[in-house]
């Protein structure tokens, strides 16, 4: 065995000695894994190879474990969901399936029909703006000195929430994707663009998803990169140890590749760091302790970004096990976002409200560098900011009023709750078209 891969030691279906990370064959008690042995289960071509990506494998998997019922609201909800499905069997193992209705995990990946509800009016398809602030393809360009850079367009697990859902994953029903060059000849022109923009000290890799990326491919663009002078930081984003842990343990060569332009990067002191994106602590397990403490090992500096989402961790509770237990593997949370206003997810947004008040019982449950900062991106390319820090905020109608002087001292952002989430008035006002315009406009009026 080589000396940088762990050894993945068979055990019986039980939790760690925490008594918090699940451990053990738990994939058995999926109908089409029942008789995968673990050094398969575990190997992440074999995760990849076998992830499901429509309705029709996904109800093969899981055979009998939902009944007929429930098995054709999953498929009206992926029929209408802007984002195609993508799951690992690895992920699809860890939903309580006799929990259906309410298992956050499912929330978070699989839309049911009866969940689905419509729009809110004031959303749009590229909420951020990324398209507009866009100078070449597949780069984005905001903020003074961070740009963020598109490497692919596929992810490990497509999530219904996804901001890109105008881009990531396949053509579906509702939506015709835009696409994205890959590769280095697609690269490229990001890539002078970032030599050419001096200000430009910071670079997000996204997509899509850099776990998606092959190794010579994080190599080339991150020694790209660090050649630049006026580059100083770069964090690498992935969802792909929630999703899929296996590969930070039996791919050496994609960690190592990790690793290398990392440790050039302190050498030439510049950071480089790696974001996760974990939303619940049930997407931990002891398979993702031993790939992060892989990680942290090789001196990896590693954050996460959850978002928040109704009925999968809105709750303070779920947050103070989700901050501890990535902070009992080294990983610092960062941020956690209020869900944006992209087409398909209402039923999983929150209020404002919520976000604030979660924050208020989470704050102190650990050290403060591991507490997220509960933020809002803000609609419009006004960029993040602290759901505190709102200018106005008027709970009947569910509009708030943000600055963000560093994008436009002038402009004012607004993010609008979910419809279904306000009082009975305000949804009464939501309801007459002709009223948008005044709520806005008194929003705005009642600034400061």
């Amino acid at each position: 065995m080589d000396k940088m891969t762990p050894d993945l030691r068979q055990s019986s279906p039980r939790t760690s000695s925490d008594g918090l990370l699940r451990e053990g064959e738990f994939w058995r008690t999926i109908p089409e894994y029942a008789h995968v042995d673990t050094q398969t289960f575990q190997d992440h071509q074999w995760q990849a190879r076998n992830s499901v990506t429509s309705a029709d494998e996904l109800l093969h998997a899981v055979k009998d474990l939902i009944d007929a019922g429930v098995r054709e609201e999953l498929k009206e909800g992926l029929r209408r969901a802007p984002m195609s499905v993508r799951l690992t069997p690895y992920i699809l193992s860890l939903i309580e399936w006799e929990n259906f209705a309410t298992d956050p995990l499912r929330r978070q990946y699989l839309p049911i029909g009866k969940d689905l509800i419509p729009d809110h009016p004031k959303l749009r398809f590229d909420p951020l703006f990324e398209l507009e602030y866009s100078p070449v393809p597949g780069l984005t360009h905001r903020h003074r000195d961070s740009v963020l850079f598109l490497m692919v367009d596929t992810c490990p697990v497509y999530c219904r929430f996804c901001t890109r859902s105008y881009l990531v994953g396949h053509d579906t029903e509702v939506v015709t994707k835009g696409k994205l060059k890959n590769g280095h000849a697609g690269w490229q022109a990001g890539l002078e663009y970032i030599r050419n923009t001096k200000e430009v000290q910071d670079v997000v890799l996204s997509g899509g998803d850099a776990y998606m990326m092959k190794p010579e491919q994080i190599l080339y663009i991150g020694m790209e990169l660090l050649d630049i002078p006026n580059v100083r930081r770069i964090r690498i984003a992935s969802k792909g140890p929630a999703v899929s842990p296996m590969k930070l343990l039996t791919h050496p060569e994609w960690v190592d590749a990790l690793i290398q332009v990392a440790d050039e990067g302190r050498r030439r002191h510049k950071q480089v760091c790696f974001h996760t994106h974990f939303s619940h602590p049930r997407e931990i397990t002891d398979l993702t302790r031993q790939g992060l403490n892989l990680l942290f090992e090789r001196g990896l500096i590693v954050r996460n970004q959850g978002v928040l989402m109704r009925g999968v961790n809105d709750d303070a509770e779920t947050m103070r096990t989700l901050a501890t237990r990535l902070g009992s593997m080294n990983v610092q949370s960062y941020y956690m976002y209020q869900l944006d206003m992209v087409p398909g997810v209402e039923d999983l947004r929150t209020p404002l409200g919520s976000a604030i008040e979660i924050e208020k019982e989470v704050r102190g449950v650990t050290a403060g560098f591991q507490v997220p900062l509960f933020v809002v991106d803000l609609p419009g390319g006004g960029g993040k900011r602290d759901v505190h820090s709102f200018e106005c905020y008027n709970r009947e109608t569910g509009i708030s009023v943000f600055r963000s002087p560093n994008m436009d001292v002038n402009a004012r952002y607004l993010y609008f709750d979910p419809i279904a989430a306000l009082p009975p008035a305000g949804q009464a006002r939501w309801s007459d078209p002709e009223q948008h315009g005044s709520m806005i406009e008194e929003a705005l009026a009642s600034e400061g």
